[in-house]
């Protein structure tokens, strides 16, 4: 059986993700169970790995509407 993703990976390959356009500016996330379902891991992983983008300036979270990526996210 395959070990979890932490939530540092997960914010790490979200944030190559964003880097390689896979999200482009201003798009929206997956939402926390799809993402949740994308990693194999509990929702609350989720949370803490995208804490991680916003803390890297990625991404924001908009009420209402989920989590997007900034429109212009830093060079990594």
């Amino acid at each position: 059986m395959p070990i979890p993703m932490s939530s540092r990976q997960i914010a790490d390959d979200l944030t190559a993700r964003i880097s390689g356009r896979e999200y482009k500016p201003g798009t929206k996330l997956p939402s926390l169970r799809e993402l949740s379902d994308l990693y194999s891991v509990s929702v609350s992983t989720v949370q803490r790995a995208l804490e991680l983008t916003r803390e890297r300036g990625l991404t924001v979270g908009r009420a209402g509407s989920g989590v997007h990526v900034v429109d212009e996210p830093p060079q990594v």
